[in-house]
């Protein structure tokens, strides 16, 4: 995995100091996994998919597949929870809730 890192350092343009800063973690840990002295652990692993969405984790930890994700060819193939995957800090209070039906009627939820 260490070799797959500083090809992900080197794709997105960034130093091990600039990794380890967006994520979060240490600078050591990150020289650490790439001499491949320590494997990351899960919580690498997360911060990596929250900070990078578009990797491709399959390849990073495995090495199958590319680098990055494709792009969906159609708003089918987006995930079905893909609205709500952006977290929500500070949600304002909700009022009420329409729900529509195909039939032409609807319900008001307050």
């Amino acid at each position: 995995m260490h070799e797959r890192l500083l090809r992900f350092l080197a794709a997105e343009n960034i130093t091990q100091s600039q990794l380890a800063d967006s994520l979060g973690v240490a600078r050591a840990s990150i020289s650490h996994m790439i001499s491949g002295r320590n494997k990351p652990g899960f919580d690498f692993i997360e911060k990596m998919a929250r900070q990078y969405p578009g990797l491709n984790l399959d390849w990073l930890v495995t090495g199958r597949g590319k680098m990055y994700k494709s792009a969906p060819d159609s708003p089918s193939e987006l995930p079905e929870n893909s609205l709500f995957e952006e977290e929500i800090t500070a949600a304002p209070e909700i009022e009420r809730v329409i729900v529509f039906y195909k039939d032409g009627t609807f319900r008001e939820i307050r």
